[in-house]
């Protein structure tokens, strides 16, 4: 495949280029599939209460490359040492730091069944503080005192000691699941079964769990304890319609160590995520009206009282608040066409982004007097790594730098930025990578990728697959079609009911858009791949156009009307998705179904599907290929087994790579056919 050239041409007000053109230094290679296995991932970085150190996760491929090893690691918060092992491994994660920041806790695999380690920082060997033989922990928070946590286990609400072996049923027993709830299934493969996520009290010096919250009913959510540590805060759906899709969700108060428990009057229907002021006597959380309707930003008395609606949800969708001690105002993070950064708002209920308005950054942690924070930051030439900065933002540096030394050989790119407009007259974001090792006047094939969502956003984030087609010699372009967050609350909502439409058209545009923009393009070299709904999207535009040379069309949806049936979303959550049930909108779930026009298809297609995807079932998948083999159309299936959703971003490390190879195989193979 010819090296090619990618020579940017300024037409009118719309274009807005972000990037370097420096030219690549010729001996730097691209980035391959394999590269992956040499990645070192950084996360959950959590600063010292007194600010002077940060414990992070960091996260590399096994020898066998079947599974990930993960360890604790510690670093000076000023960057004065290198970052060093804390903990041996190899599933050790979920830090956090004691109250008084003499102990670290972890969650870690290392016997085997996951249990609550403590650590004393100034070394020594981590001990066990759970010994859980029934459930696992699913989120846990040190109590003020030290002495106590708070545990949230998925398990079995009928347990009264889940640190003593279940019953063992004398026997063979046959081999079935039964189901009751129109919730039945998860995103991963396995069904839900009898667990409930129920709250106990953790004593760490006797080793008790003391239960605060259970019930067959519903899932504990979100708990949280006050600054003096004398209440705890959660949210949970009382009305027994959790599992049947229910909406509702209602704030709830703990009082210790008595255990009783009273419920908030928020407004109606979803209040969630509770988190406490400074003062302990205020609480934010989110209140959502209904199903697509804006998130916004509550704050309550703790004794009850009139909310107060501190940010409307309509131009960010806050996530991670925080309201940590020597602050007025809570910070929160959010996505903002194409970033991650991380706010904090103001007086007048508008936000200030204080750093990262060009990277994605994790949820601060904070140090106890506010002063200070630590985080993860990422973009799409730099892996997760630790930073740490003043709270306002300032001083911002990088703790952590595994990848450096390898990236620094390789030719990693950044995003050209651009603006186009769509049918509707308003203003989409493009992003473009050209291609490693370009030489001017050369001509060369441009990929077509589409996020999947609707929601979600893609941008200035860590994808190795983006780099990875890039160092084959393909451009690749991809928008923020509408339906995407990031942009506001009213751009997100234009994708409902209308799937196949906006966010097809968008799309579309995008490819003309670079066309007339960029030089270099080949237009009769064009290609298109997507997952998830990007997945759906590269199927249906298949169906309406032949402009493209191959596809790769991944955890795909080709028939609505099969999917809604057999996914993990119950009807209600599928009916209000949807406008209406298969039998009161049927004429919307086939006339957006790709299927019904799948005899139109020409264009040359691999599909690559998860056998246990249960957000996209391996049916949709062989519907497709099915169809396409009915037609003639040139059609191969690359199916992976014991694989889920996530494939492309947390499979088995072997799976993700010969995913990449396969792509790259079907792409190369088409693009060099004549």
């Amino acid at each position: 495949m010819p090296t090619v050239s990618l020579r940017t041409a300024f037409l009118g007000m719309l274009l807005l280029v972000m990037a370097s053109t420096a030219p690549l230094l010729a001996q730097e290679r691209g980035m391959q599939p394999a590269d992956y296995y040499n990645l070192q991932m950084s996360s959950d970085a959590q600063i010292s209460p007194d600010g002077t150190r940060t414990v992070f996760v960091r996260t590399t491929i096994s020898d066998d490359r079947r599974s990930r090893e993960s360890s604790l690691w510690m670093t000076p918060a000023n960057g004065s040492e290198e970052p060093y092992a804390f903990t041996q491994g190899p599933s050790d994660r979920s830090p956090r730091w004691s109250p008084s920041g003499d102990r670290i806790a972890f969650l870690s695999s290392r016997d085997e069944k996951p249990q609550l380690y403590t650590i004393r920082t100034d070394g020594g060997e981590a001990n066990a503080v759970t010994e859980l033989e029934q459930g696992s922990i699913h989120a846990y928070e040190w109590l003020p005192d030290g002495e106590h946590m708070l545990l949230t286990l998925s398990i079995d609400p009928t347990v009264d000691d889940p640190t003593e072996e279940a019953d063992e049923p004398e026997g063979p027993r046959p081999d079935t699941t039964v189901v009751r709830e129109a919730a039945y299934r998860t995103g991963t493969g396995s069904f839900l079964g009898a667990e409930r996520r129920t709250l106990w009290l953790l004593t760490l010096d006797e080793g008790t769990l003391t239960p605060l919250v259970r019930s067959a009913d519903y899932h504990v959510h979100n708990a949280t304890a006050s600054p003096n540590g004398e209440t705890v805060a959660f949210n949970a759906d009382l009305t027994g319609e959790e599992f049947d899709a229910g909406f509702n969700q209602d704030l709830h108060l703990i009082t210790l160590p008595d255990g009783d428990i009273r419920t908030l009057d928020t407004p109606d229907r979803r209040a969630e995520r509770p988190v406490f002021a400074p003062d302990g006597e205020h609480l934010l959380y989110h209140h959502t009206a209904d199903r697509y309707e804006p998130t916004e930003l509550h704050r309550i008395p703790v004794d009850g009282g009139t909310p107060e609606v501190l940010h409307d949800g309509m131009n960010l969708s806050t996530s991670n608040v925080q309201w940590p001690e020597g602050h007025d105002q809570p910070f929160f993070s959010a996505d903002y066409r194409g970033a991650r950064p991380i706010f904090q708002l103001a007086e007048d209920s508008e936000s200030t982004v204080l750093t990262g308005d060009d990277a994605s950054l994790s949820a601060p942690s904070f140090s106890e007097d506010g002063s200070r924070i630590a985080y993860t930051r990422n973009d799409e030439t730099t892996p997760p790594q630790v930073w740490t900065a003043r709270a306002d933002g300032s001083d911002a540096q990088a703790l952590s730098t595994f990848n450096a030394e390898m990236l620094d050989s390789l030719a990693v790119q950044p995003y050209e930025r651009f603006t186009f407009e769509h049918d509707g007259g308003g203003t989409l974001d493009g992003f473009l990578l050209r291609p490693v090792g370009f030489e001017e006047g050369d001509s060369y094939p441009l990929v077509l990728n589409i996020k999947g969502g609707p929601g979600g956003m893609w941008g200035h984030q860590w994808f190795h697959e983006m780099q990875m087609l890039a160092a084959a010699g393909y451009g690749v372009v991809f928008t923020n079609y509408r339906g995407s967050t990031g942009y506001g609350h009213d751009f997100q909502s234009e994708v409902r009911i209308d799937y196949g439409g906006v966010d097809y058209r968008d799309n579309m545009t995008l490819v003309d858009a670079a066309l007339e923009r960029f030089d270099g393009i080949d237009s009769e070299r064009l290609l298109i791949t997507g997952g998830s709904h990007g997945g759906f999207l590269t199927n249906w535009i298949t169906t309406q156009t032949d402009r493209f040379r191959a596809a790769v069309t991944q955890r795909s949806v080709s028939n609505w009307i099969s999917e809604a049936g057999t996914q993990a979303f119950p009807p209600r959550q599928m009916n209000a998705e949807f406008g209406g049930s298969l039998w009161t909108n049927f004429d919307y779930y086939w006339d957006r179904s790709p299927l019904q026009f799948a005899d139109q298809v020409t264009t040359p297609t691999l599909i690559i599907h998860s056998q246990d995807d249960h957000i996209t079932p391996i049916g949709q998948g062989m519907e497709w290929y099915y169809a396409l083999k009915n037609g003639g159309v040139p059609t191969e299936m690359v199916m992976f087994e014991g694989e889920g959703h996530g494939l492309s971003r947390g499979g088995t490390p072997v799976n993700l790579v010969e995913r990449l190879n396969q792509m790259l195989r079907w792409f190369d193979q088409w693009d060099e056919a004549e």
